[in-house]
C-alpha cells in the first residue's frame, strides 16, 4: 500500500475510534430510546444520516458498545409512525419535523429506515426487537407505495424539501410530485426487498414473498424506465405531463403514448443503480466506461461530482439550506458509487475511488482536526461546514477494504 493511503487512512480510523461514543445520545424529551447523532454537536436523530453513520460506526464499534444505540435510531422514528404511515425526517428531543396534517404534500422519512433495520438485525445477530414494531415500518413503505407511486410504476418526491441531495436539479424548484428521481427509486427498491427479508427472519414468510415480488417489480420498472440507452446511463424522470384529453381536438388524432420524460440531467444518483444491483452488467460497463471515467462529466481528483460538469447548472459553492450538490464531492456519493464498483467487479476503479476518499479526509483531519460537509472536485480542498461528520466516517470503510478487511 501507498505509505500516503496507509497514512491517512489509519488518520481516519483513529479519528473515528476516539470520536464515535461522541455520537451517542441518551433518551430525551419525545425519545424514549438511545440514539445516534450524524455529529458531536447534534442533539437531532436524521433519517439517513444515522442510517449511514451507524453503518460506519460499525467499522470499529461492538454489538455491546453500539447495539442499543442503533437499534433506538429505528425505534425512535417507528414511535412516530402516524395512521397513515408517515414517519418525519427528523427528530429532536423537543419534537418531530415535519410536523403532519391531512394534506399530503411534505416528504417523509427517506426510504431508508428498513435498511436500516435489517442491518441492525445482522449486525446483532436477531430480529426480535423489532417484532412488535414491524407493522409501523410496513405501514411506512405501503405510505409511499399509495401516495407516492405513478402510473409507471416509478416512485416520486412529494415536493423538494429535504431530499437529502438538497438541490439536485431534478427536483429543485419543480413542482409538487412532478420527479421520479433514479436515488428515490434505487432507495426505494432497496427498502422494499429489506421489508421482505426481515419479515423473512421474523417467520412472516407472506408477507416476505409479497414485498419480495413488489420489489422485484420496482427492480425491473426502473431497469427498463429510467436507463438511457443513447448515453449509457440512467436518469430521473418528469411526470409534470397534462393529462390526456380524448376531447381536445388539436391532440386526440395521436395522443401521447408514453407517461413521463426522461430528465437527461446528469446527476451522480445514476450510479446507485450500481449500488443497488439494479443495472445489468452490460448496462454498468457503458455506465463505468462512458460516465464514471469521463473526466469533462464525473471523474475528479475528489471522486465524484455529484453533478456532471458538462451540465449548465454545474457549480461549487459554499451554501446551507439548501447544502450545495451541483458539483461537490460528497462522502456518500464516493460511497455509493464506490460499492456499485464492487458489486459488478470493477475493483481497480472501487480501489482507486476508495484511494481519493482516504485521502482527501485524512487531509482535512491532518490539517484542521476535522473533516468538512462537502469538497471541491479538482483541489480536494474542504468547501462548507467544517466539523461534518455523518456519512464521511464511510471512509474507514473504504479504508478498511484497501486493507482487504
Amino acid at each position: 500500500m501507498d505509505k500516503q493511503i496507509e497514512k491517512y487512512g489509519e488518520l481516519i480510523k483513529s479519528y473515528v475510534k476516539e470520536n464515535y461514543k461522541k455520537v451517542f445520545r441518551e433518551p430525551a424529551g419525545v425519545m424514549q430510546h438511545k440514539y445516534i447523532v450524524p455529529g458531536s454537536v447534534y442533539e437531532s436523530l436524521w433519517d439517513w444520516d444515522s442510517w449511514t453513520t451507524n453503518i460506519a460506526l460499525r467499522a470499529v464499534a461492538s454489538s455491546e458498545d453500539i447495539g442499543e444505540y442503533e437499534k433506538g435510531c429505528v425505534l425512535n422514528f417507528l414511535d412516530k409512525t402516524d395512521a397513515i404511515g408517515r414517519i418525519p425526517i427528523l427528530i429532536t428531543p423537543g419534537g418531530a419535523s415535519p410536523g403532519y396534517n391531512e394534506k399530503i404534500n411534505m416528504n417523509v422519512h427517506k426510504p431508508c429506515l428498513a435498511q436500516h433495520a435489517l442491518f441492525v438485525c445482522e449486525q446483532n445477530g436477531d430480529c426480535e426487537w423489532l417484532r412488535d414494531k414491524f407493522s409501523s415500518l410496513v405501514s411506512f413503505v405501503d405510505f409511499y407505495y399509495d401516495h407516492c407511486r405513478h402510473e409507471s410504476g416509478l416512485y416520486f418526491w412529494l415536493n423538494d424539501v429535504a431530499i437529502g441531495i438538497d438541490n439536485d436539479p431534478c427536483v429543485f424548484y419543480r413542482p409538487e410530485k412532478s420527479s421520479a428521481t433514479i436515488y428515490l427509486n434505487c432507495l426505494m427498491y432497496k427498502e422494499i426487498w429489506a421489508v421482505s427479508e426481515i419479515a423473512r427472519l421474523l417467520g412472516l414468510e407472506d408477507v416476505a414473498a409479497k414485498y419480495a415480488e413488489r420489489a422485484e417489480g420496482l427492480k425491473l420498472c426502473i431497469r427498463e424506465s429510467l436507463w438511457d440507452e443513447r448515453n449509457g446511463f440512467f436518469y430521473s424522470a418528469d411526470l409534470n405531463l397534462r393529462p390526456i384529453d380524448s376531447d381536445e381536438k388539436m391532440h386526440r388524432g395521436c395522443p401521447r403514448n408514453y407517461s413521463f420524460l426522461l430528465q437527461k440531467i446528469d446527476v451522480w444518483s445514476g450510479f446507485m443503480a450500481m449500488w443497488a444491483n439494479i443495472a445489468t452488467p452490460e448496462q454498468a460497463e457503458r455506465m463505468v466506461k462512458e460516465n464514471y471515467l469521463n473526466e469533462r462529466t464525473f471523474y475528479s481528483a475528489g471522486g465524484v461530482r455529484s453533478l456532471s460538469k458538462a451540465e449548465k447548472m454545474y457549480r461549487v459553492i459554499k451554501s446551507g439550506n439548501p447544502s450545495c450538490w451541483t458539483g461537490p464531492i460528497w462522502g456518500i456519493a464516493n460511497y455509493m458509487t464506490f460499492v456499485g464498483l464492487i458489486n459488478y467487479g470493477y475493483e481497480n476503479e472501487a480501489r482507486e475511488l476508495a484511494e481519493k476518499t482516504v485521502l482527501m479526509f485524512g487531509r482535512d483531519i491532518e490539517k484542521y482536526g476535522k473533516m468538512h460537509e462537502y469538497y471541491d472536485p479538482d483541489t480536494c480542498d474542504g468547501v462548507h461546514n467544517l466539523g461534518f461528520q455523518s456519512w464521511n466516517l464511510l471512509a474507514v470503510n473504504m479504508y478498511d477494504y484497501l486493507l482487504e478487511k
